[in-house]
């Protein structure tokens, strides 16, 4: 598969919940349909240059396919139709649920670092 027919997550490699949700996309992406980049790894250069390290480092963003860039649960709902577990993420983009879920993730992506913590995930 070529580079340009991935999806490209951008993740902060110090947070543990983004390494564990990292971890279990790696597990599951049979297909290698998606590829990393870690905002935090030294020379690492955001492909969305209209998108700060700051905007980055809040929420997952996405790169698709089509070189769209997507964020929070859109990002999260793209990669998961690219591992094949798309009807698992549905009801997060439907229309009654989706601005609870996207409340819910932002409340998540705002306390990540402490939750990891609180939930022992910074462990290997």
């Amino acid at each position: 598969m070529n580079d340009a027919d991935k999806i490209l997550i951008l993740f902060d490699g110090e947070c543990p919940l983004c390494r564990r949700k990292i971890r279990f996309f790696r597990r599951r992406d049979k297909a290698g349909r998606l590829a990393y980049a870690d905002i935090r790894a030294e020379g690492f250069e955001s492909p969305i240059p209209a998108i700060g390290f700051d905007t980055l480092e809040r929420k997952i963003h996405a790169v698709t396919s089509e070189g769209e860039a997507v964020s929070g649960m859109a990002a999260i709902r793209a990669v998961y139709r690219a591992i094949g577990l798309g009807w698992l993420a549905a009801p997060t983009g439907w229309p009654g649920l989706r601005p609870l879920f996207d409340l819910l993730y932002r409340g998540v992506a705002k306390n990540r670092i402490l939750l990891g913590r609180i939930l022992r995930l910074d462990r290997p």
